[in-house]
């Protein structure tokens, strides 16, 4: 399948145009003179928003893992999303916002008898599975339950292929939805996963190939699927790479290429096909920013004889970045708006494990010459897996806390 064009529209779209700080954002970071985990409730739903009228015919299940606080998921809730849930812990959490069990799914393949029968006590009645005995025990536990069955992508274009745990090939899948349906269970539909910050759209048209593939086969073997889970995997726009520029995705081809694959499956489809994403970073990392401060910069000679500059952070690898190993963030140092004078850093966090850090000799991040303990740092586009990924207190540090603000109309 060739990469169509993106639709021709006379303003660009929100996502195009996002601001890397808003006017909410920008203000609460201000203000706050002590850590914490910021999100703009107005921008998540704005993206929300964006995404739909990009998408119109998608039915958005959040990701819930990407971004596990109340504020923010009752507010895509309100917006008509529901959710994506990896246990039965977060399918209790998503029921509190007020949806119903009918906008939850179980999206994790890797499951015990106890959380498919305690998911199946909750109301949740949509299950991933991509193994036949993963089915049996559906089957057992959730009688009468829908399954989809997810089919493995290579994850190629991604910073997180998400391509060894998860998924089956085509023939696999056929296989184990004809089991679902003589264990008495609706063989329900299809997804893929293209990984995480998919920075290509050729995986998607990969993904939508392969899908074509197992539809057909599906329908040769009178098996009729009633939806298509297109997964996760749409980028956010605000991380920047080792070298601090701008990753800048395709998203513009990238949903050119999904409503294209759509219309495609549709088309092959024997019955009427509903499509579902599970968006997670991209409707929360750009709207999300925390609040640090500089616990030292230091100059130190390395056992090489290298001489290096460290800058120290109140905030690491635990206590709300932990996705640094794969990307950096875009660092305001508000003390310092008119500093010319930088100097090449490793930037670190506080704690006494060597991984919380990122740059190196080879890709310093640039830092104000003269920051000193206690200076604010704003660190942006920190929204996704921020407070999911942290830890209870390692070395006695404790998580961020979290605030949720709002904005006013025209501000995004």
């Amino acid at each position: 399948m060739s990469a169509p064009k993106p639709r021709e529209r006379r303003d660009q779209p929100q996502w195009a145009r996002s601001r890397p700080l808003s006017e909410p954002l920008s203000t609460e970071l201000a203000a706050a003179d002590t850590d914490r985990v910021i999100y703009d409730l107005t921008g998540i739903e704005h993206q929300y928003d964006a995404l739909l009228g990009e998408l119109p015919d998608i039915r958005v299940r959040f990701a819930l893992k990407a971004c596990p606080e109340d504020e923010v998921l009752r507010c895509l809730a309100d917006r008509g999303a529901g959710f994506d849930t990896a246990s039965p812990a977060e399918m209790a959490q998503a029921l509190r916002t007020g949806v119903g069990p009918d906008r939850i799914h179980y999206g994790n393949t890797v499951k015990s008898d106890h959380d498919i029968a305690e998911a199946h006590r909750l109301g949740v009645r949509t299950f991933a599975t991509d193994s036949v005995e993963d089915v049996t025990a559906i089957a057992t536990h959730a009688p009468r339950a829908r399954v989809f069955c997810r089919l493995a992508t290579s994850g190629e274009g991604a910073l997180w292929g998400l391509n060894r745990k998860f998924g089956c090939a085509p023939e696999d899948a056929v296989r184990v939805l004809a089991t679902a349906r003589a264990a008495g269970l609706t063989p329900a539909g299809l997804s893929v996963h293209v990984g995480s910050q998919q920075m290509t759209c050729e995986a998607w048209q990969q993904a939508l190939d392969t899908l074509a593939e197992t539809l057909t086969a599906l329908a040769g073997r009178g098996i009729v699927i009633d939806h298509v889970n297109l997964g996760g995997g749409l980028p956010a726009l605000g991380y920047q790479d080792r070298h601090g520029t701008p990753l800048d995705p395709p998203l513009d081809k990238i949903l050119a290429v999904l409503r294209e694959g759509m219309d495609r499956l549709r088309a092959l489809a024997p019955a009427p096909l509903a499509f579902v994403m599970e968006p997670g970073r991209h409707l929360v990392a750009d709207h999300g920013a925390v609040r640090a401060h500089v616990s030292r910069l230091t100059r130190r000679r390395g056992p090489d004889g290298s001489d290096t500059h460290w800058l120290y952070l109140s905030c690491g690898k635990f206590n709300g970045l932990y996705e640094i190993d794969q990307l950096t963030h875009r660092m305001v140092f508000p003390g310092h708006p008119d500093e010319h004078d930088h100097v090449p850093a490793i930037v670190a966090g506080p704690t006494c494990d060597s991984d919380d850090a990122y740059g190196d000799g080879r890709h310093p991040v640039r830092v104000p010459a003269s920051v000193t303990s206690g200076d604010p740092v704003w660190i942006l586009s920190a929204g996704a897996y921020a407070t999911s990924y942290m830890t209870q207190g390692f070395n006695g540090i404790r998580p961020l806390p979290c605030v949720c603000v709002r904005g006013q109309e025209g501000h995004h």
